[in-house]
């Protein structure tokens, strides 16, 4: 890979974005937990219509972690696989009462036990919950965005954030998330991506190939 290629892209939309911030509502880092478990192949916007009236009901761990399944389930009825993220949520309140004292676990490892949570979720968590970046967040606009502008040969996750992270300096990690996405969002769509205005169309590996 061209380290100096990923990094002038980078800088390019770091300039088309100029204000990082995370798509997912929440005030605390229970619910940051709850949402991003819940936005797993779900649209963000879409997650955020329905965790207002879930945190309203349930506004600490230890609601959620008496409630009942099926009320959660029609609290959350909108997402997609609306019954596996009540379970998990629900079960990620109960380890975390029995488990971590009430409070979200700041460590990788810990984060990975709730269930609901595997590593994109538990870098999301760590990053925009406690300010602490150990890796980086790979989600399918990521995986799509990176591959297409030739940042790695690689779709599986894990290999994708092993790649970036040798690439990009740890400051570039926490945020990085962020500009893909909009930027898969706005121009490298799928499955038609808008190559004749995308501004790194002349550097672009994929758009040469349109």
């Amino acid at each position: 890979m061209n380290r100096a290629r990923i990094q002038a892209d980078l800088k390019v939309l770091k300039k088309l974005y100029p204000e990082p911030h995370h798509f997912l509502e929440f005030r605390n880092v229970y619910e940051l937990m709850v949402a991003t478990i819940l936005s797993a192949q779900t649209p963000d916007k879409t997650v955020n219509t329905v965790t207002p009236g879930l945190f309203e009901k349930f506004p600490v761990p230890e609601k959620l972690a008496r409630a009942d399944l099926a009320e959660i389930e029609s609290l959350i009825r909108k997402l997609n696989f609306y019954r596996n993220k009540a379970k998990s949520i629900r079960g990620a309140a109960r380890m975390i009462g029995e488990r971590f004292q009430g409070k979200v676990p700041n460590r990788m490892e810990d984060l990975l036990e709730l269930p609901g949570v595997a590593r994109k979720t538990a870098n999301v968590i760590l990053q925009q919950g406690f300010n602490q970046v150990e890796g980086i967040v790979v989600d399918t606009h990521v995986i799509r965005v990176a591959f297409r502008l030739g940042w790695t040969a690689n779709k599986d996750p894990e290999k994708i954030e092993t790649d970036l992270m040798g690439l990009l300096p740890r400051p570039d990690w926490q945020w990085l998330h962020f500009y893909l996405k909009s930027f898969g969002t706005e121009f490298c769509r799928a499955p038609r991506p808008k190559c004749g205005e995308c501004p790194l169309k002349p550097t672009c590996p994929s758009a040469l190939k349109v």
